[in-house]
């Protein structure tokens, strides 16, 4: 089944791709080069990240022997499959967010290539050494940690301070889910599990498993569908971390086809250039008469760069506003601007959707719940013209975790069944950890944030284990905790320190 997928989706994606990249013309073979090597890296990212994460989807169905491990990491891709196919893209862009406004305007430069690749190679060394290891560290951590490097990295080398240009609101927002989610897994797990021995008094379900023989049937049906439950929430969440790199790869390398949605269309369009006739005239009201007219553009990255209001702020923006509404008339339809112009106009609905974002928490005019509505509303469409990811996107992120899992699965399943605890994990132990991963898993993508599924799932089933008073392995719980403390710094200096170098590179 799983072999069939593989070569249907890689049938679909190399159409889908060959179709996008049709409309563009004489553009020279470099960019495709570059397209490929860095979906290649990409790709690889979220196979190694399949070693990890997924991995600890299918840990407690492999070492309970409810699926024989074959059966569970193809139920495991099948699963992450349909996730990520269904999964939103608030978790893909929340993650890129946590980059500089400045880098991602220059996605089509040599620093945004820089900065691509940065990332991707010290994420993909720190999951490899980890999983090595056998310890369950954290892609999201991983990722997280690569990103902020690089902005950290970008900043110092423009002689400014080093989180300058980073959202800290965000990376507040997003480290607070991965240090939160553990603890709610941890506690959790413990109480559902003390409810299991509360209300179900069958004896085998708190004995390890011997040998090969499954568990109760009625366990065994529990523990499947939470396999495909954490694995389904997998990859509605870790998923997107993988899709949100791809498209920036996608709009620098072929700004063309992807910069822009081409989904949107003429009437789409339309009623744009209505709801943004509606935002330039509510903010007319705030623009200060006596402001001098500005150069939209570099008055707007300005004011991003320094976080400084001034009345030629909201100038600039309200110009800005108007002229993205009248080229998008001006086009018809998003599919329609002309070759060579599709990266100028992404970077202008991208530098006024940043603006709006901003203008409120730093020195903004304070404006009343309906002008508020009004350009809440207007950020929404900005979005949809450039916060998308095609099918094949996701397609193609959801294969290659679907072969990381079954190329790397037995280190991580070992760890969480057999060193957390001091006595080996039960069937009732699975099952409630399981369903708390994936509960919490499925959360924190409805809110957009960001969690590991590792550290969720190990932190899970230590929870059964101390609410059961088995004890815990020190050791393990120590190299788990060093893993958590150390990759987010290791990973950013890892990035931060190949960002400089590739940059110096392309330079």
């Amino acid at each position: 089944m799983f072999a069939l997928l593989l070569v249907g989706g890689i049938g679909y994606i190399a159409a889908q791709l060959w179709g996008d990249l049709s409309v563009i013309h004489n553009v020279s073979l470099f960019p495709y080069l570059l397209l490929g090597l860095a979906l290649v890296i990409a790709l690889g990212f979220e196979f190694v990240n399949g070693f990890h994460d997924t991995a600890n989807a299918v840990a407690t169905v492999i070492y309970t022997n409810s699926l024989a491990p074959h059966t569970a990491v193809v139920y495991s891709g099948i699963l992450n499959f349909v996730g990520v196919l269904l999964s939103s893209g608030t978790v893909a862009f929340a993650i890129v967010s946590l980059l500089p406004v400045e880098l991602i305007l220059k996605m089509n430069q040599g620093s945004g290539f820089a900065m691509i690749f940065a990332l991707l190679v010290a994420a993909i060394l720190w999951n490899l050494g980890t999983w090595y290891r056998g310890l369950p560290a954290s892609s999201s951590h991983t990722m997280i940690g690569s990103i902020l490097g690089v902005g950290v990295a970008y900043q110092l080398m423009q002689g400014k301070s080093g989180t300058a240009g980073v959202d800290m609101e965000q990376v507040k927002k997003v480290l607070a889910a991965l240090i939160v989610s553990p603890l709610v897994g941890f506690f959790a797990a413990g109480l559902v599990f003390l409810l299991f021995k509360l209300l179900a008094k069958d004896p085998r379900l708190y004995k390890a498993p011997k040998g090969a023989a499954p568990p109760p049937f009625y366990i065994r049906v529990m523990l499947v569908l939470m396999c495909g439950g954490v694995s389904y929430a997998h990859g509605q969440n870790d998923g997107q971390k993988g899709m949100g790199l791809i498209m920036l790869i996608l709009v620098g390398t072929v700004p063309t086809a992807y910069a822009l949605n081409h989904a949107m269309g003429a009437d789409q369009v339309q009623t744009f250039a209505a709801v943004s006739t509606q935002a330039a005239g509510v903010l007319d009201h705030y623009v200060d008469a006596k402001a001098d007219p500005q150069d939209a553009g570099p008055e707007l990255e300005k004011f991003i760069t320094t976080k400084q209001y001034e009345p030629g702020t909201m100038v600039a923006l309200r110009d800005m506003v108007t002229d993205i509404r009248d080229e998008a008339v001006s086009y018809g339809t998003l599919a329609s601007v002309p070759q060579g112009m599709h990266a100028n106009v992404r970077n202008q609905m991208y530098l006024t959707s940043e603006t709006l974002q901003l203008m409120a928490k730093n020195g903004g005019p304070a404006m009343p719940a309906a002008d508020v509505a009004v350009l809440t509303n207007y950020q929404g469409f900005l979005s949809k013209s450039t916060k998308f990811i095609p099918t094949w996107v996701k397609v193609a992120v959801a294969l290659a975790l679907g072969l990381g899992t079954m190329i790397g699965w037995k280190r991580v399943v070992t760890t969480v069944g057999e060193r957390i605890g001091k006595s080996r994990m039960t069937y009732a132990q699975g099952a409630s950890a399981q369903l708390v991963a994936m509960a919490t898993i499925l959360a924190a993508g409805t809110y957009g944030l960001p969690v590991s599924t590792t550290h969720v799932l190990s932190s899970s089933v230590a929870g059964t284990m101390a609410a059961n008073q088995s004890g815990l392995q020190r050791a393990t719980i120590r190299n788990i905790g060093m893993a958590w403390v150390f990759t987010l710094p290791v990973a950013a200096l890892l990035s931060g320190g190949l960002y400089w170098l590739f940059n110096s590179m392309v330079r």
